[in-house]
């Protein structure tokens, strides 16, 4: 999880127990009045668990009604930086792709890294229809594919708009790990070839092999350096404090110093496309 995740949860576990201490009552007592175990008075209390819409309103009613519409903008506030793939995915791909147009369409200038997976900005619809239905797959989620397929080719259009700048690196194993099949592989890379040379591209590789200050991890998207969207294996991050934003511009910007581009970035994109066995 985020640190602005965990620290927005421990920010409202705190707040919880500051109003069951001025209800002059103690953990068991209060589990008592909400017919909980104490346990989980202690896990939401310490941060060690997420409070739902229900525990808080139960909460407030137990202890102190008039703070149920600040308890529920706490912890609006807390659900806006972690999205999980299985509550955004509950209405379907389009959905997902439709609110991404919208904050790219916003946008002036987009940094962003992906390490084994090339960008949805850039995908061919072949290599997009085999990432959302692995992804529908995984999390048993509506499979709405070929809407999912349409909206994320949408988002290109911001690609061909002046005045719009994508700074993109990713790391050498995005152009080897197969998302779909040969033939598909073989577009989307002959694709990435076709957006060197584009006016509002820039693509650096990062090269098997090349010394990098750290270990490529989770992709991520700085949106002109006032919100940054990162990936994880079950939930998306939007962080938008002054601290994380400048985190993640530094760690692009020692990314970008491994990355090659131009010709050399062309070379390996081609080598890659020179290993697909395309029938």
């Amino acid at each position: 999880m985020s640190t602005d995740f965990q620290q927005a949860r421990e920010a409202l576990g705190a707040r919880l127990r500051e109003l069951r201490v001025e209800a002059g009552l103690n953990g068991k007592q209060m589990a008592l009045r909400l017919a909980w175990q104490p346990s989980k008075v202690s896990r939401l209390e310490n941060g060690k668990q997420t409070a739902t819409e229900v525990d808080v309103e139960a909460w407030a009613r137990a202890v102190a009604p008039g703070a149920a519409g600040e308890l529920r903008g706490r912890l609006r506030g807390l659900e806006t930086t972690y999205r999980s793939w299985r509550r955004q995915l509950a209405a379907g791909h389009r959905a997902v792709q439709e609110a991404h147009v919208l904050q790219e369409s916003r946008a002036e200038t987009i940094h962003l890294f992906e390490s084994a997976i090339v960008p949805g900005i850039f995908q061919t619809p072949e290599y997009a229809r085999g990432v959302l239905t692995d992804v529908s797959d995984r999390l048993g989620t509506p499979r709405d594919i070929e809407d999912g397929v349409r909206a994320r080719m949408k988002r290109q259009e911001a690609l061909y708009q002046p005045g719009r700048a994508f700074h993109a690196i990713v790391w050498e194993a995005a152009l080897h790990v197969a998302r779909c099949g040969p033939e598909g592989m073989a577009a989307q890379l002959d694709r990435l070839v076709g957006l060197i040379g584009l006016k509002t591209v820039s693509l650096g590789v990062i090269p098997f092999g090349a010394r990098t200050p750290f270990s490529p991890k989770h992709g991520f998207w700085n949106i002109d350096k006032r919100l940054v969207v990162a990936d994880t294996w079950n939930a998306e991050l939007w962080l938008d404090s002054p601290e994380e934003v400048a985190f993640y511009t530094k760690l692009w910007r020692l990314l970008q110093g491994s990355a090659l581009y131009g010709h050399q970035a062309h070379r390996l994109i081609v080598r890659a496309r020179a290993q697909v066995a395309v029938p």
